[in-house]
């Protein structure tokens, strides 16, 4: 019998079997495990046989929500992270290596932007380019390109990068493709869908979804070849080579970075997980119906939306996303007005930097989580001085346009 993504998810953890007839996966807190012998201890070790052997490398709890993570992408493995920063720094240091070029999206989350000035430290070559048209992308490659990453819906300014079209190059040339897919989740969009390699999620955002845990995951969908990827170690190069990928991601991001997710946090983002569907088809419909109210509202300038007609990549997001496009979206005041001095006058809506939350937030992104990078490249990312960020959450429409409302008329 054919269930959905929901049901499913709602019973992952009983089906497989749980002690005492619970129904969630218990939190795991052990560091350490031990084995009856000496030999079934190495077998693990050498992964010859399956098992744990030292929570830094991975834990049963974490174990349950990666389960869940590959069956909500309908991909090969997972493997979860502390944050979803450790997650694209362990792709990027497990499979760069000094002398090896990254074509990446300009537009990107504050700070991925700032790792791609680490890699550059380390001696890879890194190219931002404008990825709403593939042609950017495949102008930029080099014969030394060995990867390319975009976000789904770029924060803050909204871009939707050309998907599909940089999967199609990516599988053509043979090239590692990341799609960070945090601002859709895979409710909206599946990784495999334009050909991705791997898929970058923070789970503190909309998987998780109540703000109350960190986390970040790789997911592998199977569709590259690591058999020709050249960084692959020697130790690593066993069993099916659809399987070295994610082996090498798991030794050298955590096995050596260290970059664990807590069990405790583990378990909150797998429950977390349940209601994905319920909260982004909520907060997908609070976003759009918000959106389309504010852009008529005379203080409001622009609204940056991919649900609007009026912005660049609308079709394309209609047609990638499942027609609902995310509850990211920025907004700029009419010249004259004070973003400071509206976000002041908030009073429902919260001033914070997180995103794809239960409660709706917003924040003034140049003074902020894009400060450190200067005028001048945000200009480049197209990131006005008077940005205001928005997440939408789950609360009732009508309570979220009357905050923004009062808000507007007190300046």
């Amino acid at each position: 019998m054919s269930q959905s993504l929901t049901t499913r998810l709602l019973h992952a953890d009983r089906l497989a079997g749980v002690e005492h007839g619970a129904v969630h996966k218990p939190m795991h807190t052990a560091a350490t495990y031990s084995y009856p012998s000496a030999s079934e201890l190495i077998a693990v070790f050498q992964g010859q046989a399956s098992g744990y052997v030292y929570s830094r490398q991975g834990n049963p709890t974490g174990a349950s929500l990666e389960s869940k993570l590959v069956m909500m992408e309908e991909a090969r493995a997972a493997a979860v992270f502390s944050t979803g920063m450790a997650a694209i720094s362990a792709v990027f240091l497990s499979l760069l290596k000094a002398g090896d070029h990254l074509v990446s999206s300009r537009f990107l989350f504050g700070n991925t932007n700032s790792l791609m000035q680490t890699l550059q430290g380390l001696g890879v070559s890194v190219s931002l380019v404008d990825a709403t048209d593939v042609a950017h992308v495949e102008a930029a490659c080099r014969p030394e390109t060995r990867m390319v990453f975009v976000e789904t819906i770029a924060n803050p300014r909204t871009q939707v990068a050309d998907l599909a079209g940089i999967g199609a190059l990516c599988a053509q040339r043979g090239l590692v493709y990341v799609v960070d897919n945090t601002m859709t989740t895979p409710m909206l969009l599946q990784g495999r869908e334009v050909q991705a390699s791997l898929v970058v999620h923070s789970l503190s955002k909309g998987i998780g979804g109540h703000g109350h845990a960190l986390g970040g995951a790789v997911v592998d969908t199977g569709l590259f070849d690591w058999s020709a990827y050249p960084h692959i170690a020697e130790p690593y190069r066993k069993g099916d080579p659809k399987g070295w990928g994610m082996t090498q991601i798991r030794k050298k991001g955590l096995r050596d970075m260290g970059a664990t997710l807590r069990a405790e946090d583990a378990h909150r983002l797998a429950v977390g997980a349940e209601t994905l569907a319920l909260r982004v088809a909520r907060t997908c419909a609070n976003a759009l119906q918000l959106a389309q109210w504010l852009s008529a509202q005379p203080q409001i300038a622009r609204v940056h939306y991919p649900g609007l007609p009026s912005h660049a990549e609308h079709e394309r997001a209609a047609r990638l996303f499942k027609g609902q496009f995310g509850c990211l979206m920025s907004i700029e005041l009419r010249e004259g007005l004070d973003p400071l001095a509206f976000l002041d006058a908030l009073q429902l809506v919260i001033l914070s930097s997180h995103l794809a939350d239960n409660r709706t937030l917003a924040i003034p992104v140049a003074h902020t989580i894009f400060w450190e990078m200067g005028q001048a490249q945000r200009a480049a990312m197209g990131i006005a001085e008077g940005l205001i960020r928005l997440s939408i959450g789950i609360e009732d429409l009508a309570d979220l346009q009357a905050d923004f409302a009062q808000a507007l008329a007190r300046i």
